[in-house]
C-alpha cells in the first residue's frame, strides 16, 4: 500500500467490516453509496487491501477485516467565482494540478470541488497546470455528461491571454496538425509537435498591446479545437514562443532541468522570461438548458502581465 501516514494527504487508508461475505462491489455501493461502474473502477485501480494485498478483481468476494484508500478533499479555500445548479467556474491559478498525478500528490483543484459539491460532481475539461485561469465542473453526473458533450462537440467557444515573446502585428491563423508522440523518452511524451501526421489544429491569435522594451505582446488566443498544449505549440511554430514557457522554445537540457525540478526560479526568468507560463484561461462561451454564459476570469493576470512587460 502507497499511502503516506503522517502526511496531510487527500488519499486515506481506512478500515471495513463485513460481517459475512459479499460481493466486494456490492459491499462499495452500500457503504460508500457507489454507483455500480465506479465501485468496480474501485477495485480495479487497486484501492482495495485484504491482509495488505491488494484486490483488484471487481467480481471477487469479501468477507471480514479489509482496507480502502478513499479520496478525501483537503480544501485550501478556493471559492467559485461563479456557480449554478449544474455547474461551478474556478479561477485556478497556475502551478496546481487539476488532477492529482498520483496517490502522494498534495493537493489538485478536484480537492476543492468534490470537497463543496460531494463524490458526484468533477472537472469537465482539462487546462495543464502551468496555465492559469478558468476552470468549469460539473456539480453532478447528469450536468458533468451534459457539459462534456459541449466541449466534445466544439460547442464552447474559449477565449486566452497570453505574453508572447516578439511582436505580432496582426491576426494570424494557425492551421497546423499537432501530433503527441508516445515513446519512452520523457521529453518525447511531454513534448507536442506540428506534424503532418498529427490532429488537426487550428488557432486564433488577435494582438493587443505591444511592449517594446521587452519585445513582448500582449495576445488573445482562441482555440478552435483542444488539443494538448495547442495553444503553446501553435504560438511556438510560428515564432511567438509563451514568455515564461520551461518546454517550448528551450534546449533539451533546460527542458530536462525543468523537468527534474533543477530549474530554480531566477533561472527560469533568464531563460524563458518569467517564473511561470503567462498562459490565461480568460473567457469560457456556451448555452446549457437554454441558457447563454459569457463567463470571464477575475483573476489579477493582467497585473502580472504589466509586471513583466515593464520591468
Amino acid at each position: 500500500m502507497s499511502v503516506k501516514k503522517g502526511i496531510n494527504l487527500p488519499f486515506v487508508l481506512k478500515e471495513f467490516y463485513a460481517p459475512t461475505k459479499m460481493k466486494l462491489f456490492l459491499f462499495l455501493i452500500r457503504e460508500m453509496g457507489l454507483t455500480q461502474s465506479d465501485a468496480q473502477r474501485f477495485i480495479a485501480r487497486g484501492r482495495v487491501f485484504k491482509d495488505d494485498i491488494a484486490i483488484t478483481n471487481h467480481s471477487a468476494d469479501i468477507e471480514g477485516h479489509f482496507k480502502c484508500i478513499q479520496f478525501e478533499p483537503i480544501s485550501r479555500g478556493l471559492e467559485p467565482i461563479f456557480q449554478t445548479d449544474t455547474f461551478a467556474l474556478f479561477d485556478k491559478p497556475s502551478g496546481v494540478l487539476v488532477h492529482p498525478q498520483n496517490r502522494a500528490t498534495p493537493y489538485s483543484m478536484i480537492d476543492e470541488i468534490r470537497y463543496r459539491f460531494g463524490a458526484s460532481s468533477n472537472i469537465v475539461h482539462r487546462i495543464d497546470q502551468e496555465t492559469s485561469g478558468l476552470l468549469l465542473a460539473s456539480t453532478d453526473k447528469a450536468s458533468e455528461r451534459k457539459l462534456k458533450t459541449l466541449f466534445e462537440n466544439r460547442e464552447v467557444q474559449k477565449e486566452y491571454l497570453a505574453l508572447v515573446h516578439g511582436r505580432v502585428k496582426h491576426d494570424i491563423e494557425i492551421d497546423e496538425p499537432l501530433l503527441r508522440e508516445e515513446d519512452h523518452s520523457a521529453i518525447v511524451r511531454m513534448v507536442v509537435k506540428v506534424d503532418s501526421c498529427g490532429k488537426e489544429s487550428k488557432t486564433h491569435i488577435e494582438p493587443i498591446a505591444y511592449y517594446p522594451d521587452r519585445d513582448m505582446t500582449l495576445v488573445c488566443a482562441k482555440p478552435h479545437t483542444g488539443r494538448q498544449h495547442q495553444i503553446r505549440v501553435h504560438l511556438f511554430h510560428v515564432k511567438h514562443p509563451i514568455v515564461g514557457d520551461p518546454i517550448y522554445g528551450q534546449r533539451e537540457s533546460d527542458i530536462l532541468r525543468f523537468l527534474d525540478r533543477e530549474l530554480d526560479d531566477q533561472e527560469r526568468i533568464r531563460l524563458s522570461g518569467a517564473s511561470r507560463l503567462m498562459l490565461h484561461a480568460n473567457v469560457l462561451m456556451f448555452n446549457i438548458n437554454s441558457t447563454y454564459y459569457k463567463l470571464k476570469s477575475r483573476s489579477k493576470f493582467m497585473e502580472r502581465v504589466v509586471k513583466i512587460a515593464s520591468n
